[in-house]
């Protein structure tokens, strides 16, 4: 099924749901919930109003539950949680995998946490507790511990029964883990070695003693990078000492690049990267307004500036009017090259040594265009209004506001990511300001300096 066929499928069901709903079909949406995914009910619900939302989640199979709680995004997953019950939720949590429930966990009220760890069974209290001691968006809370490992002088046949003894292999299982007695890491082992070589092979023979592995405090992001560059489908996650604490699958890590995805694209509009579409109004413009506000005093920034050059618009009209040409080519070239940074800081390609390198290419290019599209503007401009000098001067301006939104698109984010501050979620703003400015400042400028 193509792209565009899965999604008109999405729709379709989605139509489908609410008119079901809407109708009080209950057997019938029961019936199509128990043919879903419990990813593509996840979905369904985050594409519903709150109303309509609680009365889907009241349909949903109990065996679906846990999955489907799994699946949603955080704020959607809270409007469902709010609505359950303590017997529910102690219910759905104990159907969870570790590092999911640990997520779930986060964000239920003490209360509600405190009975959930008293009902779980000592074995899933542990494997939980392993997991909570690792800090949010790390390796250690994104690995799953259901790993199966063998000791490195047995021999391939010994590998085959023991696999032969489990009911079934974790998900994604490409290679088995291969340790000492102590339970340090020695090497991975990949399943199709174990299904080729002779039975009497010895794992060390076969294993890969230099497989990649990473530590359990490096970032969700840069695992997610680690598995980009070396195409993984697992890895092996390990503690200060090197020993084998679980491991990472290729599962795991697109959700964490869809995630990073999501957040990107949200942050640059200012919103919160767990904002959800069909949350009630008030709370949705309370969040949208706090950055409405804040992009409101910048734009009184501009507006001041172009408040100081009064005389100057009031004399030539032509000022006026082609002011918003400047403002909007710089605009545009800066979020060029601020969109570049920050997607190569994202992937780490930025360090001290090349920094320099890059500030000057971009001033380059800035300068090239400048230069070609500032003629051009000064052409319409002089076959427009017929006047020679404000032709020069918007050319000027044009040259000058390009290479400033060039460093500026460059220099930004470098220095808020210094501060650990986003780069996307601030970045455009602050370069906007930027841009408006020098824009303002330098054809009005001129304009005033040359033309009065």
């Amino acid at each position: 099924m193509t792209e565009l066929e899965t999604a008109q499928t999405q729709t379709t069901l989605l139509d489908q749901v609410i008119s079901d709903l809407e109708a009080g079909r209950q057997e019938e949406l029961t019936t199509t919930l128990l043919g879903t995914h419990p990813a593509e009910v996840a979905n369904l619900l985050e594409s519903l109003p709150p109303e309509q939302r609680s009365e889907l989640w009241d349909v949903v199979p109990v065996s679906q539950e846990s999955e489907v709680l799994s699946f949603l995004h955080d704020e959607a997953r809270t409007t469902i949680v709010d609505e359950m019950d303590q017997g529910e939720l102690v219910a759905a949590a104990e159907s969870m995998a570790p590092e999911d429930l640990a997520e779930f966990i986060d964000e239920l009220p003490e209360d509600l946490t405190n009975a959930l760890l008293i009902s779980m069974d000592a074995d899933h209290r542990k494997r939980l507790d392993s997991v909570l001691t690792f800090e949010e968006a790390s390796a250690g809370r994104l690995m799953s511990t259901d790993v199966i490992s063998v000791r490195k002088d047995v021999s391939i046949a010994v590998v085959l029964r023991w696999l032969r003894r489990h009911e079934s292999l974790p998900p994604h299982t490409d290679s088995l883990m291969v340790i000492d007695d102590e339970g340090l890491y020695l090497g991975k082992l990949d399943v199709a070695h174990v299904l080729t070589s002779h039975p009497d092979t010895e794992v060390e023979a076969i294993m890969q003693p230099e497989a990649a592995t990473v530590r359990d405090n490096l970032s969700e992001h840069d695992v997610a990078a680690l598995f980009e560059r070396r195409d993984l489908i697992s890895v092996a996650v390990l503690d200060s000492v090197g020993k084998l604490l679980g491991r990472i699958t290729i599962d795991d890590i697109v959700d964490v690049i869809r995630e990073e995805s999501d957040r990107a694209l949200l942050r640059s509009a200012g919103l919160n990267d767990e904002e959800d579409m069909f949350a009630p109004v008030l709370p949705s413009a309370r969040r949208r307004g706090v950055w409405l506000g804040i992009n409101l005093i910048t734009v009184f920034v501009a507006a001041w500036v172009i408040g100081r050059f009064e005389q100057a618009l009031d004399q030539i009209v032509a000022l006026a009017i082609l002011l918003p040409i400047v403002a909007s080519m710089g605009g545009i070239a800066g979020s060029q090259t601020l969109t570049l940074t920050i997607r190569a800081l994202a992937l780490n390609q930025i360090a001290n040594a090349n920094v320099r390198w890059l500030m000057t290419k971009e001033v380059l290019v800035g300068a090239v265009n400048g230069m070609v599209w500032a003629l051009v503007v000064a052409l319409v401009t002089y076959i427009w209004f017929g006047d020679i000098g404000i032709a020069l001067i918007i050319g000027v301006a044009l040259i000058l506001n390009l290479l400033a939104a060039a460093l500026s698109g460059i220099v930004i984010p470098l220095l808020l990511n210094r501060w650990g501050i986003d780069p996307a979620l601030s970045g455009a703003v602050i370069l906007t300001t930027v841009t408006d400015v020098i824009g303002f400042l330098s054809f009005l400028g001129l304009a005033t300096l040359f033309l009065l």
